[in-house]
């Protein structure tokens, strides 16, 4: 899981200064007609390939899916899905605030095309702590891990707050970036370990629809509080403290899970 992640942080790797070369020579809007473009022109036919068909499980030794046991109501009122949907939407909430803004934040300091690398070196992290968690976690116990990754970011975010200078900011983006890869990897990881095989599929779905619709909000609302105050102390203070909460609740579910048992 933590392999297959990695082309999203490549991405990031690859697009962040190459989006700030397109809009040099293309402008803003002509960059962004061209990325859509190619997107489509690459996913397009990648889609009909390989998502048309879902597979049944027939014919190729592999079981059905195990019959769900838990209704979405009762989903909702469960305290480990609880803990588990709400620490990570604040986890996304404050990792996708701090992505849409981050190259506004560091060009000052570094300037536009350093601060694209250090956007990149972030991503290329992100695949250095996603692969690495990937292969330690084993029997680990993983809210303690997703407790851990979320405070390595709030320090991380803390120094990008705070930093006025360029070592501060490039390790705030150092320490952001390991966990950035994580945050989207271990939900379903955590679900795998504390609920039943049938109700595996309806819980990431509905923890993945939940985060989609709160982390939608961020870039706006970091947007706004910049404004507001002609700075990124806040926005990014604000990231720092979601974090730090959802590193507090998602161990708050090791007690809910210790009750269960």
């Amino acid at each position: 899981l933590s392999l297959a992640f990695n082309g999203a942080s490549f991405g990031g790797i690859v697009f962040a200064p190459l989006l700030v070369a397109l809009i040099s020579h293309l402008g803003l809007a002509g960059a962004s007609v061209a990325v859509a473009g190619v997107m489509l022109a690459l996913l397009l036919p990648l889609t009909q390939r390989y998502l048309r068909r879902v597979p049944d499980g027939s014919g190729d030794g592999s079981t059905r899916p195990a019959a769900p046991g838990l209704t979405r109501a009762a989903l909702l009122r469960d305290r480990r899905f609880q803990t588990i949907s709400a620490a990570f939407a604040l986890a996304l909430f404050a990792q996708n605030g701090l992505v849409a803004h981050l190259m506004t934040r560091l060009s000052p300091v570094f300037g536009p095309h350093d601060a694209a690398i250090a956007v990149s070196a972030a991503a290329i992290c992100a695949i250095i702590g996603r692969t690495l968690l990937g292969w330690w976690i084993g029997d680990t116990d993983r809210r303690l891990a997703a407790s851990a990754n979320f405070a390595l970011q709030a320090i991380g975010v803390v120094l990008l707050s705070l930093g006025s200078t360029a070592i501060p900011l490039a390790l705030g983006c150092i320490l952001f970036g390991l966990g950035i890869g994580n945050v989207i990897s271990l939900p379903p990881l955590l679900v795998q370990t504390e609920f039943e095989r049938g109700d595996v599929a309806a819980v990431v779905a509905l923890i993945t629809a939940v985060n989609q619709a709160v982390l939608a909000f961020a870039p706006v609302v970091f947007g706004f509080l910049h404004d507001a105050t002609a700075s990124y102390v806040l926005p990014f203070a604000v990231a720092a403290a979601a974090q730090t909460a959802a590193a507090i609740i998602v161990l708050r579910g090791k007690r809910a899970d210790r009750v269960r048992t």
